[in-house]
């Protein structure tokens, strides 16, 4: 089974809505720890509400104390005490168990999701247990501390992150301007290319989300990370290319395929 720590998004598009619908299509049982609550649709955060931390770590506690978790993936965590805690719950409850962090920053509609104060936090506290981090082009600038403007600075960006977490760096050059989105698989200084075209027209909400989770679900399966990283791969761009329109927004199909 696989365990989601992340943010509430109302519309179902990402966040824990999205994270136990790709668990469960991929058939993964999946279990939850809410750290926030967000009011938003595709286009817009209207306002988010963190979870008491007392709860977050209730809800991370009595999920090990019943269940076998196989995985884990963590997503907004919004603040600094909730990501210490996250960091202190899981070193004490889940050593060697598979860990994807997606370090939930900024939303597409430009919102922040993170508060500047807890960047330090997350490279300190949490990135080091990670077996997988999964930034997009903006997070890995931040977390690297320099601009990524083409594919060249975002490999040594992944490449240097790998390095100095030790552990693997997932860059998605998904907001780099071409006619291909191309993501680095970076283990140090091994670096795996996945490539696909850009789908014209398509800019489905929470994909970022979807992504990891869909990696988590193969991690819980037994995969490798490399093989993970391909199945999840494989997972999004079938969701992108088959996305639902609901008037100028658009979200992601993740239902089983028929």
């Amino acid at each position: 089974m696989a365990l989601t720590i992340a943010g509430s998004d109302n519309s179902g598009g990402a966040g824990i809505q999205a994270d136990l619908k790709t668990f469960t299509t991929l058939r993964a049982y999946g279990a939850s720890a809410i750290t926030s609550l967000v009011a938003e649709h595709p286009g817009r955060v209207h306002s988010i509400a963190p979870v008491p931390l007392s709860m977050v770590i209730d809800q991370i506690r009595l999920v090990f104390e019943a269940f076998p978790v196989a995985a884990i993936k963590t997503g907004m965590l919004y603040s600094r005490p909730i990501i210490a805690a996250v960091a202190r719950e899981l070193r004490q409850l889940a050593p060697g168990v598979p860990l994807v962090v997606d370090p939930v920053m900024v939303a597409t509609s430009g919102a922040l999701l993170l508060k500047k104060d807890a960047i330090a936090v997350l490279q300190k506290e949490l990135l080091p247990l990670a077996t997988l981090v999964t930034p997009n082009r903006d997070e890995a600038a931040l977390l690297w501390g320099r601009p990524i403007k083409d594919l060249e600075t975002l490999c040594a960006a992944g490449i240097e992150l790998s390095l100095k977490y030790q552990t693997a760096f997932l860059v998605k050059g998904g907001h780099l301007r071409g006619t291909h989105a191309v993501d680095l698989l970076c283990t140090g200084t091994k670096v795996r290319v996945f490539k696909t075209a850009m789908i014209a027209g398509a800019n489905p909400h929470g994909t970022g989300c979807t992504l990891s989770a869909a990696i988590t679900a193969s991690l819980a399966q037994g995969l490798s990370v490399e093989k993970a990283v391909a199945a999840g791969k494989k997972f999004i761009t079938h969701a992108v290319r088959t996305h639902f329109q609901h008037g100028p927004h658009q979200v992601l199909n993740v239902l089983p395929r028929r």
